[in-house]
This record gives structure tokens, sequence and C-alpha cells, in this order.
């Protein structure tokens, strides 16, 4: 299976902002991301009208996960943000495709795509990004002798 890359910048959105405490701009969002402005823009709104953004308006604004948004199931997001046409383009240069009477492709490979988000139906967007440690990182460095 293959997300849209309106699911993916959307999820990158979630991930990042699920380890944050403060309010992100949508402008520093696109560059923490690595995605351009607009794109990002477009996925705050729909993350916004889904519940799982928080935004604040004004001088000091920005957004913000929601609880919601720390809730939410990777597969339950996908549900609505993948744009939900066929998996298999089924249709001839003509029109239709010839076979669509007697296949059975178009629902074998909607069944794959549930299966798919019912994978992802126990991950939740807070698991997936890991917070950075607190306190300093120790590292033992290992020194090769000439012998």
């Amino acid at each position: 299976m293959r997300i849209s890359a309106f699911s993916d910048v959307s999820l990158r959105v979630l991930m990042l902002l699920s380890t944050q405490t403060e309010l992100l701009t949508t402008r520093e969002l696109a560059t923490l991301v690595g995605t351009p402005y607009n794109h990002v823009s477009k996925a705050v709104l729909k993350l916004r009208q889904m519940g799982l953004l928080l935004a604040m308006r004004g001088r000091s604004g920005g957004v913000r996960i929601s609880a919601k948004g720390l809730q939410a199931t990777v597969g339950s997001v996908l549900r609505i943000l993948d744009d939900h046409t066929d998996v298999a383009a089924c249709e001839a240069a003509s029109g239709d495709c010839p076979l669509a009477h007697g296949c059975g492709l178009r629902g074998a490979l909607n069944q794959a795509r549930e299966a798919f988000y019912a994978s992802l139906d126990n991950v939740t967007i807070s698991s997936l990004a890991a917070t950075p440690p607190a306190g300093p990182v120790f590292v033992t460095l290992h020194t090769r002798q000439n012998g």
C-alpha cells in the first residue's frame, strides 16, 4: 500500500507536534518537516477541521496537537485523509473495463486497503515519535590500537 503525499505530510506534522510543548507556526512546521509551506498549510487546515490540532491566532499564535490528536490512531487518520479512489484503475480507454462484470480484483484490493488501515488502528500518533532523552547522552568511544 502507498499513502498519498497529503497523508504523509499530515502524519509528519502530527508526529512533530506530538513531541512539542510550544506553539509552532505553519512556516516553522514546513521547515521542520521539509515540505513546502502551502502543502503544510493545507494539511494543518484539514487536521484542525478534524479536531487533531488547536490553532491560536495572533502575533504569538501557532498550532499544537490536541488531546484528540495524541490519542488518534494512524489507521483512523488515514481513512479520512487518503482519497478513497479505487486502488486499481478499472477503466479502458473507451470507458469501463470490459472485465468489470465478472472481476473480483477491485473488491479484493479494497479489502487489502482496509486490512492495511486496520493494521494501523493500534498505533497512536503519540507513539510514533520518540521524545528526545532528558539530560546528557553518554557515549563510549572505542579506539583501535595498532599492533
